[in-house]
C-alpha cells in the first residue's frame, strides 16, 4: 500500500502526507487506494504479536518499511504481551490491556508515533510537529507516553475538566518535556471541536505543523489490524467469530474485507446515539 485519497475526491497522496497531516487539505478523512491481503500471516512458528505486527506492517506499510525495519519498529514500541486468553470453550478474549498506558490505544499510538519517527515528512526536520489530540481519557494517555521525548514533536491534549479518571490525568499532565495537557471547561464534544477548528484554519495548519493522533489519522487506525492478524493465528485456519466493541469500525471494515481473512464473521457492537 503506497497510497491514500481523501474520502472527498482530490489526487492520491503517499503516507508521509497522511501521517503529518491528518485530514486532506479539503477536510475529509484518508483512506487507502487498496488494501494487501493478509490471510495467512508469517511464516513462523513464533507466536508473539511482535511477529504478527511486523508482519502485517511490513506489508500495509510496504512502500515505507522493509520487512527488517517493520521487525525493528515493532520489537521496539510493541514490546508487551497481548495474550489470548479462552475464558470458556470456544470463546478467547484477546487481551489489549498490557501496554504502557494499560488501554488498547497503546498499540496504535506506540506504532504511529515510531513510524512517523521512521519516516519523517519532507521539512519536518525544520519545524516540529504538533500532534493536536482530542481525548476523553484514553486517547491522550497513550499518544502522550507513545511521542514523549521523541525528537521534533510536540504534543497538546485537549482534555475535559470533569468526567475523566485521575489516573488518566497523571498520565497525561505529568510527563513534561513535549506533551502538553490541557484541561478545558466543558465537555470531550467541546474539546473535538477545538480540534476541528484548529484543523481547519490553513494559517493554524501550516504555522504549527498540525496533525492528529485522533483515530482520523490512519497511522494510529491501521495499526489495529494488527490484533485480528494476530487471534487468526493463535487460534489456527477453523472460522472465526470477531466480537468487536467499537466506536470506530473502520479498522473492522478493513479487517473484514476481501483481502484478509476468509471465512471470519463480524459481530459489532456500539454506543446508541444519543
Amino acid at each position: 500500500m503506497s497510497r491514500f485519497v481523501s474520502t472527498r475526491g482530490g489526487p492520491p497522496v503517499p503516507l508521509e502526507q497522511v501521517l503529518f497531516s491528518g485530514l486532506a487539505v479539503d477536510g475529509g478523512p484518508y483512506m487507502p487506494t487498496s488494501m494487501p491481503c493478509l490471510a495467512g500471516g508469517p511464516d513462523s512458528e513464533e507466536q508473539d504479536f511482535q511477529v504478527s505486527a511486523a508482519w502485517a506492517s511490513s506489508r500495509i506499510f510496504s512502500a515505507q518499511l522493509e520487512e527488517k525495519e517493520a521487525v525493528k519498529l515493532a520489537l521496539e514500541v510493541l514490546n508487551f504481551p497481548v495474550p489470548l486468553v479462552e475464558v470458556e470453550p470456544g470463546i478467547h478474549v484477546l487481551e489489549l490491556f498490557h501496554g504502557p498506558t494499560h488501554a488498547f490505544k497503546d498499540v496504535g499510538a506506540q506504532f504511529m508515533a515510531a513510524l512517523m519517527q521512521h519516516i519523517r515528512f519532507p521539512g519536518s526536520d525544520d519545524h516540529p510537529t504538533t500532534i493536536l489530540v482530542a481525548t476523553s481519557g484514553d486517547t491522550g494517555a497513550a499518544v502522550a507516553r507513545a511521542f514523549h521525548g521523541r525528537s521534533k514533536t510536540r504534543v497538546v491534549v485537549l482534555f475535559p475538566q470533569e468526567g475523566i479518571s485521575a489516573q488518566q490525568r497523571r498520565q497525561m499532565s505529568t510527563l513534561g518535556d513535549n506533551i502538553l495537557a490541557i484541561a478545558v471547561t466543558g465537555t470531550f464534544d467541546d474539546c473535538q471541536l477545538l480540534v476541528k477548528e484548529a484543523f481547519a484554519s490553513g494559517q493554524l495548519r501550516d504555522r504549527y505543523c498540525l496533525t492528529s493522533a485522533n483515530s482520523i489519522n490512519l497511522g494510529r487506525l491501521l495499526p489495529q489490524m494488527f490484533y485480528y492478524l494476530h487471534a487468526s493465528r493463535l487460534l489456527g485456519p477453523s472460522p472465526v467469530l470477531f466480537a468487536v466493541p467499537s466506536g470506530n469500525r473502520q479498522p473492522v471494515r478493513w479487517a473484514a474485507g476481501p483481502h484478509s481473512w476468509d471465512a471470519s464473521t463480524w459481530l459489532l457492537g456500539c454506543n446508541e446515539c444519543q
